[in-house]
Order: structure tokens, then sequence, then C-alpha cells
């Protein structure tokens, strides 16, 4: 095989080493670089290259070891032309293992921890800290900040404990104000209703509301909500159940602010003569009993080892040990069909609700024969809310809980409830209750901590009907997540945990459906300097 370039270096013959026949003949096309530009091309590149293949070589020994592209091509032939190591994936590796042996040493008691990521670099500076060393230092001061951390989380959740069980300095002031009030102007002792309109407190062909609470405040919230959302206002009778302490001022908001048209009744926990201590044996006990007032009263932190403990079941221990779950007006519900006997089906509300929607439907719903209108807590869009079931609220290795209950049956909600009190009046579920109560008593509280609900959800097992989920919205007051477009859409929104509207650990994003319903013009209210904002 042979080539030959012709004289004008226009053609190039391919022929067999004989010379008899020629393969291949190529033209190639004339050649117009000159050589004075051939020339000043070869100058530049002697220029750079040197250059290039230097900065190549120093950023890849500065730690650019991975590199796929066409661009950094170069970078790793740099070094390798130059004849020189890329050694940072051994340096990694030293320090790697370093890393590892620090992890499950002993932190020396001598070191002297940093107190911000400045001072660490500035020691590093000056006392040149070998690899182990710095380990330790970055572990040691990790470590610090993350108990410092863990220890702020708790204390910021005993805080809010406190404020939650805490009465508010204005709404303290608002009672004291209209207790005084009460005692001072007639017209705040008026009777409610007036004696005209007492045959109506019994009368089923009214929409009958209950409201227990010692919150004048919230009470009015939950009242006026209810009337302003009523299609026919003229036919809401509210039962308003407060405590001795509460019930002056009580009566005398909502004698000085009437709901018309619709009817509000007040009456105190000893203004009931069925509320003998005889009849609700087990609440005086647990009202009165040392052990159990000093475990929602005393120090929540004594004996806890705050180290091991996980912060969410921290701050659900102390929800469940508010002392709003030993109050007698919290365990009243249990006692409606003998508190109103003339009565055939109440809606019971809690006091950090607020009714949206007409309610009136709520009379038509079909029990089926059952005893409680509730919305289940098993299922909804929400996991966090809507998630609830009975290995929530019980503790399942005492052997009378695993021996009656299953831990997979479906929650339902306490605060917005229809309740067919005739059929109530047929069942044992009082008596349930008081039995499940004293076997937790007896137990020191260790079937369940939580309240009223749990006894609920025993006593009521089997006479449930589940409601639409619309009607009833949960998790306003320890979800700051809720979907705002859901909540604008619910029937009643409720406030339940410890962010209440009303305090200053209140959502602020989710207080204006609640504020839209205080009259702060109310002298009383801007006396107290409740204030909108």
């Amino acid at each position: 095989m042979q080539l030959h370039f012709s004289a004008s270096m226009r053609s190039i013959t391919i022929s067999s080493n004989n010379g008899f026949i020629d393969l291949m003949k190529i033209k190639v096309a004339a050649c117009h670089i000159s050589y004075r530009t051939l020339f000043h091309t070869i100058l530049i590149l002697a220029f750079l290259l040197p250059f290039a293949f230097i900065l190549t070589a120093l950023v890849t020994l500065e730690g650019v070891n991975k590199c796929s592209s066409f661009d950094c091509f170069g970078r790793r032939l740099g070094p390798r032309l130059l004849g020189r190591v890329d050694d940072s994936g051994r340096l990694v590796r030293d320090f790697y293992k370093i890393l590892n042996e620090v992890n499950t040493g002993e932190i020396p008691a001598d070191l002297k921890l940093p107190d911000s990521f400045d001072q660490m670099v500035s020691d590093m500076k000056n006392k040149q800290y070998d690899s182990r060393t710095f380990a330790f230092i970055l572990r040691g001061t990790m470590e610090k900040f993350e108990k410092e951390i863990r220890d702020s989380k708790f204390a910021e959740l005993m805080n809010k404990h406190f404020v939650a069980s805490s009465i508010p300095k204005g709404i303290h002031c608002l009672s004291l104000r209209l207790t005084d009030e009460y005692s001072s102007n007639a017209h705040a002792r008026k009777q409610l209703p007036p004696p005209e309109l007492l045959p109506v407190l019994s009368d089923n062909s009214y929409q009958h509301f209950l409201l227990s609470t010692d919150n004048i405040l919230a009470a009015s919230v939950v009242v006026t909500s209810a009337v302003q959302s009523s299609q026919k206002p003229e036919k809401i009778v509210f039962h308003v159940i407060t405590d001795k302490k509460t019930y002056a001022g009580m009566h005398s908001w909502f004698a000085l602010n009437p709901a018309s048209p619709a009817i509000v009744e007040v009456k105190g926990v000893h203004q009931f003569d069925w509320l003998t201590r005889e009849n609700v044996p087990v609440l005086e006990a647990v009202e009165n009993q040392n052990g159990i007032r000093n475990y929602y009263h005393g120090n929540h932190v004594s004996g806890t080892n705050l180290a091991d403990t996980d912060l969410r079941k921290f701050a659900s221990k102390l929800q469940a040990r508010s002392p709003k779950y030993i109050s007698l007006l919290n365990h009243l519900r249990i006692y409606i069909p003998e508190l109103y006997p003339n009565l055939d089906k109440v809606v019971f509300l809690d006091d950090d609700i607020v009714v949206q929607r007409d309610l009136s439907p709520l009379w038509e719903i079909d029990l089926n024969g059952k005893v409680n209108g509730a919305v289940e807590t098993c299922r909804g869009e929400d996991k966090w809310v809507m998630s609830k079931h009975f290995r929530n609220y019980f503790n399942f290795s005492h052997p009378l809980i695993s021996a009656h209950l299953d831990p997979d049956e479906c929650a339902w909600a306490y605060g917005m409830n229809v309740f067919d009190l005739r059929a109530w009046r047929t069942t044992n579920i009082r008596e349930t209750y008081h039995s499940w109560l004293r076997e937790n008593l007896k137990s020191n509280l260790t079937m369940w901590k939580l309240g009223t609900l749990p006894p609920a959800l025993i006593a009521f097992r089997g006479h449930v009907h589940p409601i639409d989920p619309s009607w009833h919205m949960l998790g306003l007051g320890y979800q700051n997540k809720t979907n705002i477009e859901s909540v604008k859409k619910a029937a009643v929104i409720h406030y339940n945990g410890q962010s209440k509207p009303w305090l200053d650990i209140g959502f602020e994003h989710l207080r204006p459906f609640w504020r839209k319903y205080v009259n702060y013009s109310n002298d009383f209210v801007r006396n107290c300097h409740i204030l909108e904002s």
C-alpha cells in the first residue's frame, strides 16, 4: 500500500504495492491557511497551554476529584501530565476514620468547647488543632447545642401548658366587673329568660343547645355565632351552665347583652338539685382526692428524665394534665338526661367552638336509635387531627383495657354532639361511665390520662351514630397547618387543644374566625382591655 501526493498537494492516490492498480484517489481542497497564521497560532498555544495545565492541576488538588463533563476533563488530566498525584480522596478517607473513632470515644473532660462558630474558627486558627482534637470539638459542640435546643423545647412546652391552664387577665377582669354589676345593677339581675318565656325551656319544638363553661367571653362567642348563623334564630334556646363563682358574672352578661331573638337560660351547678354527692360520688372523689389534685396541679417535670423523653409524648402528657379535666363542668355532659328531664334532643357545644352555618338540620338527622350523633376522628384528609383510634387514648398494657377494648376501634369527637335524650334514658351509659372512672382511680390513673373523652368512648360504645365531618372541624387549637379553605366551609370549627383563640398562644391566622363574634365595643370588654389585636 502506497500514498502519492500530487505536486500541487490537491490529490492523494492510494495504490497497491506493485503500483499497477490505483485503489483510491482523493481530491483535497485548496489550503487557504498561510504560514504566518500558522506561526501565530502555534506561538499563542505555546504561551497559554502551560497556564491551563497549571490551573487545572491546582483545582484538582483543591478537591475537585469528581467530574464527568468534557469541560473539566483538563482538570483531571492536567495534574497527571504535570506528574502530580491527587491525594484528596485519601485525606477524606483518613478523616472519616478519625470521625468514626471519635464518635465512639469519650470526649476529654478538659476539652473546652466554643460558644459560637466564630469562636471555633478563631480557636482553630490560634491553637492549630490536630484533626482528632478538631473532631472531638465538633462532636462536643453539636451535642452541647442539641441539648440546649432540647431543653428550650421542654421549657417552651411547660410555659405553654401554664399559659393554657391559666385565666387571662382580661377575662378574669371581665368576670369580676360583671359580678360586681350583678350586685349593684337590677338590670343585670333580671330573670333569664323572662317569666312568660319559661315554658319554652322545655318545649321540644325549639332547638335546644347546651353549653357548660366558666368562660364568659367564650360563652358569648358560642351563643352569638350560633344565633347569627341560624336561619331561624327565634327557635333557638341556649342552656348555659356555669359554676358558682362565675354564675353572677355570666348572668349579668346575658342579661345586659341579650341574644335576641334567641332565648338564653343561665344556671349554676349549685342550682341543680340533682347534682348531689350521692348522685356523683366519683366526680366528688376526682375533685377532692389529694393524689388526683397533685397529679393535675403538681410538678409536671419531677421524676421525668428529659434526656430520654420524647417531645411529642411529653406534650401529650402535659395536655392530659390540664386542671379542667377534674372540673365538674367538664363532666356535666354525662348527666344531661337527668339535668333536663323534659327535653328529647339537644346539641351539646364546647366553649371553644364557633358556629359558622345554620345548625337546624342537626335536629332532622335520624340517629337510627343511637344516642350520640358525632363526627368520627379516625378518617379524614388531615392525618394529624383525623387519625384517632382507641390506642391514642388508652393504655393497652393494662389488663382491663386490653381485655375489653379494641385498639383499632375508631374514636369520635366531643364538642359538637347531637344527643337523643329519649334513647339515652333507656341505657346504662351513666353507670358505665362511673364504673370505669372508679377503676381508673383505683389503678392510679394508669388506664388513661386524658380527661372525659376516654370514659365516654367506653360508655357510649354501641350508641354512636357517625355524622358528616363537615359539621364539626377539629384541631384548630393544636394544628397550625389547618387548611383555611376547609375552615371556611365547616359548620362548626373547634379550637380543641392548648392554643385557644383568646390566649396569646393562639394561632394568629385562625383567630379572625373567632374574633369576628367578639363585641370589642362593649364597655366591659373595653374596660378590661380585651383588644382585637
